[in-house]
């Protein structure tokens, strides 16, 4: 047992579970199952040791584990001693679970499959597409998918798009499909506005986000699917943006521009292994959508492009968006859930969003951003492993007076900096409203948020976190923050309350109660604001299985 404990004792939990997150996709579903082997091994092992004459007084003496002194051991003493790798083996397996089970709320995509097996397949080219980069690719999409339709209570379909550069207008697609691009596949937006239809606007925006009205459909579009896979070798869907952009600088849109990829209603979405280049607007959509995986994609705009977001969850629940790059205008990822009086009267909220591995640069945005629009709530967020550079914020939360609705449960952790104008930002007056009929004394909550883990080089200021008078932001936790800052005035606050802990430079006095005193800051391991950060390592089940095999090792 001794060795047991000199073997776990230099495991660092937390870091196994930030390196080895992905191990949380192979975990059973149920641990007790696991016990239940281990159980069966171990107490194999206990009858065969007992059968070998097995002498209790001779492990109080640490002989069992001592495996040095030969003669000196027993049989039995032998044969455990052989036993150790497969303990240390399985001990280092609970470990791992422990930490990935005390974070499985954060893993809220883990039952799905990033690839899915079509029976059916066929080329854009069989239905006359040509890859010019001139022929008008719209109908050959279009009848391509309707075909397809016909595959959907058959196991589903594919669309292969080859090598090529594909024009086409917006088209939509259909459920159970993978359209899978070629690594020399390119789709190209077309440059003339007919060629994107006009939609009805969301329903919790009441409007167009630029315009009163409707709103150009997105390239690629989908409502009301299940079971949609958009995927390729590293292929390319290229917006050409360019024209959008200057026709919003202009003021000559006639309605709000569209993103490159937007799902609506939709569950079981998997988007993965593109790039995306030049959105007319944000770039990944998914609005009033559950179970939705967006890995490994790259995200490409120049960085004074006008609002070219990255990847935009929006009123959307249970969304995991992992090993991203994004170069962009805007910010590198952001949670949205309606705006003013619409978002409130429509009331989803996103909650359950799992952001991991993200890499970013932008040029007006932030890398991780919250809000503005947020009316219908945003909760259980969970950021790490966030790295961004050459950017204007780092971290940021929008809202303002009329929002209503409320950002709370945030934990962001592990984030690095390097060229951020200002490293965290919380701001209670942002962004302007869809029109004069929203409530002036709809507050929004803010609470429960923890940013923890955060290095910056060449920072300009540390942060500027504004409440709203008569609505404090609460429960702001920030620790283990390092930034080598610029300004002379680090920290600006204001209408906050919260904790801090070993944060240079010193943060401001309105968070200068060390939370590791607290019991309120929120942990990021469940839907509760909990305490201290002992409490990620007390959840039973995985205890139960570690405390169990401690316990049989000792006997």
């Amino acid at each position: 047992a001794e060795q047991v404990r000199r073997f776990l004792s230099p495991i660092d939990l937390r870091r196994v579970s930030q390196q080895r997150r992905f191990v949380s996709m192979y975990i059973p579903p149920c641990p007790f199952l696991l016990m239940g082997f281990l159980l069966f091994v171990c107490s194999s092992r206990r009858r065969r040791i007992q059968g070998a004459g097995f002498d209790r007084t001779r492990v109080k003496r640490g002989r069992l584990w001592g495996g040095g002194r030969g003669r000196g051991r027993s049989v039995a003493a032998g044969k455990m001693g052989r036993s150790a790798p497969v303990f240390q083996a399985l001990l280092v397996f609970l470990t791992i679970i422990e930490t990935q089970w005390s974070s499985v709320s954060g893993m809220y995509c883990a039952d799905m499959a990033s690839t899915v097996y079509r029976p059916h397949s066929v080329t854009i080219t069989e239905f006359g597409a040509v890859g010019d980069g001139v022929t008008l690719n719209t109908k050959a999409f279009q009848n391509a998918i309707f075909y397809l339709n016909s595959f959907a209570d058959k196991g589903g379909a594919q669309l292969f798009v080859p090598a090529g550069r594909w024009l086409t207008g917006g088209f939509s697609l259909i459920s159970h499909l993978t359209l899978s691009l070629d690594k020399d596949a390119v789709i190209i937006g077309s440059p003339h506005s007919s060629d994107w239809p006009v939609i009805d606007p969301l329903p919790s925006y009441g409007r167009g986000r630029e315009l009163p009205g409707g709103r150009h459909q997105s390239l690629i579009f989908g409502s009301h699917l299940t079971d949609v896979i958009i995927t390729g070798a590293n292929g390319t869907i290229d917006g050409q943006g360019a024209i959008w952009w200057d026709w919003f600088y202009n003021n000559t849109l006639n309605y709000t521009r569209p993103h490159l990829v937007e799902l609506m209603y939709s569950t079981n979405v998997v988007i993965s292994n593109l790039t995306f280049k030049n959105s007319p607007f944000w770039n990944i959509h998914p609005v009033y959508c559950s179970q939705v995986i967006v890995e490994h994609i790259t995200i490409l705009a120049p960085l004074n492009s006008p609002n070219t977001d990255g990847i935009n969850p929006d009123s959307s629940t249970n969304v995991c968006i992992s090993h991203c790059y994004v170069r962009n205008g805007d910010d590198v990822v952001v949670i949205k859930s309606g705006w003013d009086e619409y978002g409130i009267s429509f009331a989803q909220p996103s909650s359950n969003i799992s952001i991991s591995n993200i890499t970013g640069e932008t040029g007006g945005g932030a890398g991780i951003a919250i809000g503005s629009e947020m009316s219908g709530g945003i909760s259980e967020v969970r950021a790490e492993g966030i790295r961004i550079v050459n950017s204007l914020h780092g971290i940021r939360i929008k809202t303002a007076p009329g929002r209503g609705g409320y950002v709370r449960n945030v934990y962001i952790a592990d984030v690095s900096m390097h060229n951020v104008s200002m490293a965290i930002r919380i701001n209670g007056n942002y962004g302007e409203h869809p029109d004069n009929n929203y409530d002036k004394n709809a507050l929004p909550i803010i609470s429960n948020i923890t940013i923890e883990n955060v290095v910056g080089v060449d920072v300009g200021v540390a942060g500027i976190l504004e409440g709203i008078e008569g609505d404090n932001f609460s429960s702001i936790c920030i620790s283990n923050v390092s930034l080598s800052v610029r300004s002379r005035h680090p920290w600006n606050c204001s209408l906050i309350q919260g904790y801090s802990n070993s944060v240079t430079p010193e943060s401001c006095e309105q968070l200068r109660t060390d939370c590791e005193e607290t019991s309120i800051c929120y942990d990021g391991g469940s839907s509760l604001a909990v305490g201290s950060r002992a409490s990620i390592h007390n959840k039973p089940s995985a205890n139960i299985l570690l405390n169990s095999l401690l316990q049989l090792v000792s006997l």
